[in-house]
């Protein structure tokens, strides 16, 4: 799903806590949504993977981050592919989306939406092969400081029980679970929210080194 359009480096951030250099690339809706339903494909564990124009009508007309990290492939280094991927968005109120509807709704006693700017991290994942090696924690740590400069003042996040690697390296970033909501049938299945106050401070404790580039419009 590349194009022939050619990237503009956006950001580059060193770091001396790993020798690893992340290549991130920051996309656009339309072409953005593309990648995000191509690379969907390879997580079986899915259960309903999402569509391009599920993506652009969720983020269309709404603040919003579309990041994609690309690797080689360990049995043919010179063949890229994209690897890991996280989509987040502003929350607005009201909202009108059912899911955000609801997703306000159970987060209201925990999280300030009114007054403030809230990024919700929507969806996201590592494929198999590759996960364990930071790629989360690097895409994580892009969108804080996309958000940082954007002038967010808090994320959300909603995961499950079961994705111990995700909620481990949200806990190494500094998440906070604000809210478990126990499934009584398999606590696996289990909804756990987190979030996390920004300030721009929080950039220096970032430890991944990242080329991020653009996709221009």
């Amino acid at each position: 799903m590349h194009g022939a359009r050619q990237p503009r480096l956006i950001n580059r951030v060193e770091s001396l806590a790993t020798p690893v250099e992340y290549h991130i690339t920051q996309y656009e809706l339309e072409q953005g949504a593309l990648e995000i339903q191509y690379i969907e494909e390879f997580f079986g564990e899915f259960a309903r993977k999402k569509t391009a124009a599920e993506i652009v009508r969720r983020l269309a007309g709404r603040s919003h981050l579309i990041l994609l990290a690309t690797a080689p492939l360990p049995d043919d280094p010179g063949m890229v592919v994209p690897v890991s991927f996280k989509v987040a968005h502003e929350i607005r109120l009201p909202e009108t989306d059912p899911k955000l509807v609801d997703l306000t709704n159970r987060l209201h006693s925990e999280v300030q939406f009114h007054g403030r700017r809230v990024l919700y991290s929507w969806i996201g994942g590592t494929r198999r092969d590759w996960r364990g090696q930071g790629f989360f924690r690097a895409l994580t740590e892009q969108q804080e400081l996309w958000a940082i400069e954007q002038g967010f003042d808090e994320v959300v996040v909603k995961t499950k029980n079961k994705l111990y690697d995700m909620r481990g390296t949200l806990d190494h970033l500094r998440f906070q679970v604000v809210k478990y909501e126990r499934n009584e049938g398999d606590n696996a299945e289990s909804k756990v929210y987190l979030s996390k106050k920004l300030m721009a401070e929080m950039i220096r404790s970032h430890r991944s080194a990242r080329t991020v580039v653009q996709i221009p419009t």
